[in-house]
Order: C-alpha cells, then sequence, then structure tokens
C-alpha cells in the first residue's frame, strides 16, 4: 500500500469503516452472520472494480465486523479471506457487471464450506450442508452484489469526485 495516495488511503479507509458498520448495524436483525445472510455491507465489494486500493478497506472493514461473529475464529479469519480474494478477483474483472461475479463465488464456496463445518464437522452430513450453505449464501451474496452493488456500479462514474478519480480503462 506504500504506492497509494493519500486519496487512495482515504478511499480504503473510509470503505474499511463503513463496511464495519454497515455489518454490524444489522447484525441485531440477524442477517450479517448465519446461513441466511444479506449483509448490506457486501455492495461495496464492487468497488475494487473501480478502485482497486478498496479491496484493503474491505478487508479490514470485513476483519473488523467478523471479531463479533458467532463463528469466532473460523470467521475472522477464513470470512475476511474470502472477502480479500474476491476484491482481487473483482479488481481484475474485464466488464463491470461480471465485477459481482467473484464475491458471490467465493462467499457462497468459502463461507458455505465454513459453516458446514462449523455446524457438522466433517462427517457424513457435511457435504448435504455445505450444498445448503453455498446455496443460502450465495443467494444472500448475488442480492447484495448485483441489486445494491450494481446501483453502485451505475451510480459511482456519474458523481463527479468519482468520475474524477476513475480510470478512462473501466469507464
Amino acid at each position: 500500500m506504500k504506492n497509494y495516495s493519500i486519496r487512495q488511503l482515504t478511499l480504503a479507509a473510509v470503505v474499511g469503516a463503513l463496511y464495519a458498520v454497515l455489518t454490524l448495524a444489522i447484525a441485531p436483525f440477524g442477517i450479517a452472520y448465519g446461513v441466511i445472510q444479506l449483509r448490506v455491507s457486501e455492495a461495496m465489494c464492487v468497488l475494487p472494480y473501480y478502485f482497486p486500493e478498496a479491496k484493503w478497506g474491505l478487508f479490514i472493514g470485513c476483519l473488523i465486523a467478523n471479531l463479533l461473529s458467532p463463528y469466532g475464529l473460523l470467521d475472522i479469519v477464513f470470512g475476511s479471506l474470502a472477502t480479500l480474494l474476491a476484491a482481487f478477483a473483482t479488481a481484475k474483472m474485464p466488464h463491470k457487471w461480471l465485477a459481482p461475479l467473484p464475491p458471490v463465488i467465493c462467499n457462497g464456496v468459502i463461507i458455505g464450506a465454513l459453516l458446514a463445518f462449523y455446524n457438522t464437522g466433517f462427517t457424513a452430513a457435511y457435504p448435504a450442508a455445505f450444498a445448503f450453505n453455498a446455496l443460502t449464501v450465495g443467494l444472500g451474496e448475488l442480492l447484495a452484489c448485483y441489486a445494491f452493488g450494481g446501483v453502485l456500479l451505475i451510480a459511482l462514474p456519474k458523481i463527479p469526485f468519482f468520475r474524477d478519480m476513475l480510470s478512462a480503462k473501466k469507464l
């Protein structure tokens, strides 16, 4: 991160803070953690498409939010790494409508596996639990990233402050 400008570092910090606050704000409603989850904060997972530096903010914000996860160290480590992996892939997407795909896949698979392991261990019930959890987490992620994140993908290039930050390649 040493090659980032003050503006880029600030953007990453704001993204991280917003991610953590939005996740913790919905936690009392039971949709931030668990089998059925719809983290509104996941809409920001499309940001690395336009702003690669946002991947670090997403990672730190997710790490902070996962400190309160009922799944403990597993979610702190693997949930945060799933977000970081998805953010790196999102930054490389060739088209903005593919940008939400890495978070959907990474979270569906990694968080689906985490929840299945947490609930069943590696027993005979694991494959069915994994399939169910991957589907439910993936659907929540699909909604967050494509519906809510899609609004960001459309709106950000129209806002002068962000338009100035965007590279010509991504427009």
